[in-house]
């Protein structure tokens, strides 16, 4: 199944993102800064069964913690090639948004990965005669790996444990959670969880739908946290019709989840976890799953006084529709340079990682605006001032 290879960075429509933005937080902030909280990004080996290690990234807030931790899988390419290009930096922006919330995010690049090497462990075999269990279990060797290791930091509470993956990673996730048990997780985020996809032989329809039915038949037995199935609308991996289903199996096991259908998204809705402009739609999803659950999830810098004006969604000016109140979100996790645009007639427009974003947003909400845009934010701080935009100009810093 195909994974992270082809993974869409950017929708036109909205803004011209950017293409491969992992912002090195650490090397590169001045050139891609992420706002907020300020992170710490750490490359690691990771020691694991019969004497191997496996490559991995931690991305963490600054400060002695404790925090929680989250231990994010990445999916499947098709292709050897692809496979060695295997990068948490496909996952980094969605790792930052964890991060800010106050969780060390550790993402392991599984045997035949990326920096990792080696052979591909997890491979089921043919699709006419798939083994998705024994290939799960490979892969669940490295993820526990990473799990143990994440669980063993000075600055990781223990008890406050996610696993979460993309694709085949959220796969993985799932059986990670359902046959090793691991002590002090309290939930499983699975975004477009799946095995055996195509979208281009068979777009939505996947080769062995059952034999992976099967295997969630047997999770849904034995995980025993709460589990968020989060997908989009047009996944050409995994229908709705298929998701849904798979869903429906691991349920009738007794296993407490969630099923998050989101709208269309992007080409392929596939992508909608790694790519920056969907964390308007899975962001709100895991907060109200949590929350749900009792998880702590609010931003480091959610209180400070200064940080307020910023982060306060209902000062944003004119705005009416869910779509721009999610774009001002992807504004807020984005890394700059950034900036958001609103318009008299309640239109908008964003731009982020880009050195002309204020250009930019300005463009993508004249694009589809009535009257004129003006600028609501830029980088950190909100510029906009009811006096200036009230003569129809440009609003300027404060």
């Amino acid at each position: 199944m195909r994974g992270q290879g082809g993974i869409v960075r950017a929708l036109a429509v909205l803004c011209a993102l950017m293409a491969g933005l992992a912002a090195r937080i650490a090397t590169a902030q001045e050139d891609h800064p992420y706002y907020g909280p300020r992170l710490i990004e750490e490359r690691v080996r990771i020691a694991a069964p019969n004497g191997r290690t496996i490559a991995a990234t931690v991305l963490r807030p600054e400060g002695q913690g404790p925090f929680g931790a989250v231990v994010l899988n990445h999916g499947v390419s098709a292709s050897a090639r692809e496979r060695a290009r295997e990068s948490s930096d496909l996952l980094i922006n969605a790792a930052a948004v964890f991060a800010r919330r106050g969780y060390a995010v550790v993402m392991p690049l599984r045997r035949g990965f990326g920096a990792t090497g080696g052979d591909m462990a997890e491979d089921p075999g043919s699709c006419s005669n798939p083994d998705y269990f024994s290939a799960e279990a490979k892969a669940a060797d490295d993820v526990m790996a990473a799990y143990d290791y994440a669980r063993a930091l000075l600055y990781v509470d223990g008890s406050r444990m996610i696993l979460a993956g993309q694709s085949a990673g959220g796969m993985v996730a799932l059986f990670t959670a359902g046959t090793r048990r691991p002590e002090g997780l309290v939930a499983v985020l699975s975004f477009a969880a799946g095995r055996g996809g195509d979208p281009d032989a068979t777009p939505g329809v996947p080769c062995a739908v059952e034999p992976v039915a099967r295997v969630l038949d047997a999770l849904g037995k034995n995980v025993r946290v709460p589990v968020l199935l989060h997908y989009s609308e047009n996944d050409l991996f995994f229908s709705p019709k298929i998701s849904r289903g798979w869903y429906e199996r691991f349920v009738a096991g007794g296993a407490s989840a969630e099923y998050a259908l989101q709208p269309a998204f992007g080409k392929d809705g596939h992508y909608i976890f790694g790519d920056t402009l969907g964390v308007r739609y899975w962001l709100p999803a895991v907060e109200t799953f949590l929350a749900k659950n009792h998880v702590a999830f609010a931003r480091l810098d959610a209180a400070d006084p200064e940080r307020a004006p910023l982060l306060a969604l209902d000062r944003v000016p004119n705005i009416k529709s869910d779509s721009c109140r999610g774009l001002y979100r992807a504004f807020l996790e984005s890394p700059g340079p950034r900036a958001y645009a609103v318009s008299e007639d309640g239109r908008c427009g964003f731009a982020g990682g880009l050195q002309d974003a204020r250009d930019m947003a300005i463009k993508q909400c004249s694009n589809v605006a009535k009257s004129g845009c003006l600028l609501y934010a830029v980088d950190d701080a909100v510029i906009w001032k009811e006096s200036v935009a009230g003569q129809g100009g440009a609003a300027a810093p404060r």
